[in-house]
């Protein structure tokens, strides 16, 4: 199916990210990176581009200068063509004097702002979720149905059910009941047959439920006027698509393919390394529908001397005398002899230091950006321009659940080390 040029991809830079601090201390939570060398919200604008949406704009509040300039940076479209990728900022009008309260109210805010371009269909998409989809099927099911919203849904397993929005459809596929995040008696009320939708015995008892990936494709008008009648509706998943259920036509869309709500540290944790399994449920090797990110015209990584085991090593690296076992190497890393890296995705720097800019570090009592020689770490998350100096042991051997470190240095979350953007850990540290 051609994606219609009257088509508007919007995409949702959420709130201020809690779950992920402190990877969200300093910036927005699209734009925390991932994989070494990309960031989160080149998944849903990728995903836009290989469908043939090319018309995205990026609704953003919190922790925004990063992001805006990773976007500037890296999406531009031809001259000649009509596509962007835009963003578009919360921002105070006589009209509505507030930020945004919800989903529903970012796209209330941004709607006068694109009121006289002509759309007709609005995609509306989240920023840290990980998934490649080709969203001309999902139009091509809400044409079908001539619905006035299409969710798009994704089996699910009962220990995780509780976190999302569940729901309920007719034979055809037509939405009856939407519950967000139930517990209880009302969550197993939510239970489905998911044979029915094409999953066989097993795996339908593994995941009896139906659940809302937050993805939504609405006509703007019928979208327009709903939330022009309705002030009250800040929420998308627990207060206008069960507004909508008895008057509307609410279609469902089947996604059988890998999702994962990038919510918390230990889902940003898990999906990270599971991309270096022996087979990845996201992998980034997929020349028909590839990731994009912004070119940095980085030099080959210098592997000197190293033992490296299921390992991804982004470009631009300096890496001697290490052992790296299971972990993701961010861009620019730099890491020293005899260091020990298991179980842990490092990001990398923004830049490189001059020889003369470690001397006057060093002559400081300052450990330079990368990983001094001699550190052992094992399940942590080193973030951007980490300073990290020698013999540190970031180990938690004692399997603390939660911690903070002094001044901001490091965090313990989900008895994962946490090493924020910026930080610095000092010679012979233990954690």
């Amino acid at each position: 199916m051609s994606v219609e040029q009257n088509l508007l991809a919007l995409i949702l830079g959420g709130g201020a990210g809690t779950r992920l601090f402190p990877l969200t201390r300093q910036r927005a939570k699209p734009a925390v990176p991932l994989g070494g060398k990309y960031r989160l919200v080149d998944i849903p604008i990728s995903n836009c581009i290989n469908s043939d949406v090319t018309k995205i704009l990026i609704l953003t509040q919190y922790n925004s200068a990063s992001l805006n300039r990773h976007i500037a940076r890296t999406y531009r479209f031809s001259h000649f063509s009509d596509g962007f990728v835009e963003i578009l900022a919360a921002e105070q009008t006589p009209e509505n004097p507030e930020w945004f309260h919800g989903t529903a109210d970012a796209v209330r805010q941004v709607l006068p702002n694109i009121q006289d371009w002509g759309v007709e269909l609005l995609l509306i998409l989240s920023g840290d979720h990980l998934y490649r989809m080709d969203y001309r099927d999902f139009l091509r099911r809400h044409s079908e149905t001539n619905a006035d919203v299409t969710i798009s849904v994704i089996p699910c397993a009962p220990e995780v059910a509780s976190s999302f929005g569940l729901l309920k459809t007719d034979p055809t596929g037509r939405i009856l009941e939407f519950s967000e995040k139930p517990q209880g008696a009302a969550l197993e009320a939510m239970r489905v047959d998911t044979t029915k939708f094409g999953l066989s015995v097993d795996e339908a008892k593994q995941k009896p439920f139906l659940a809302s990936m937050g993805i939504y494709l609405f006509k703007y008008n019928f979208l327009d006027d709903v939330l022009k009648k309705n002030l009250s509706l800040l929420d998308f998943g627990s207060q206008v698509i069960p507004a909508m259920l008895q008057n509307c036509n609410v279609q469902a869309y089947l996604f059988n393919g890998y999702w994962e709500d990038i919510g918390s540290l230990s889902s940003f944790y898990n999906a990270n390394l599971d991309m270096i399994s022996p087979e990845p449920k996201f992998s980034f090797f997929n020349a028909k529908a590839p990731i994009y990110t912004r070119p940095r015209y980085l030099p080959p990584s210098i592997i000197d001397d190293c033992e490296v085991r299921r390992t991804i090593i982004s470009e631009g690296c300096n890496i001697r005398g290490a052992k790296l076992h299971h972990s993701i190497i961010g861009i620019r890393s730099q890491i020293g002899c005899n260091v020990l890296i298991e179980d842990s995705v490092l990001m990398g720097a923004d830049v490189y230091q001059s020889m003369e800019e470690i001397r006057a570090d060093v002559k400081k009592g300052i450990p330079p950006i990368g990983i001094g020689e001699d550190t052992i770490i094992r399940r942590a998350i080193i973030d951007k321009n980490a300073r990290i100096g020698t013999k540190v042991r970031l180990l938690n051997e004692r399997g603390v659940e939660h911690a903070d470190g002094p001044e901001g240095s490091y965090y313990i979350r989900d008895r994962i080390i946490v090493v924020p953007k910026n930080a610095v850990i000092t010679d012979n540290s233990l954690v």
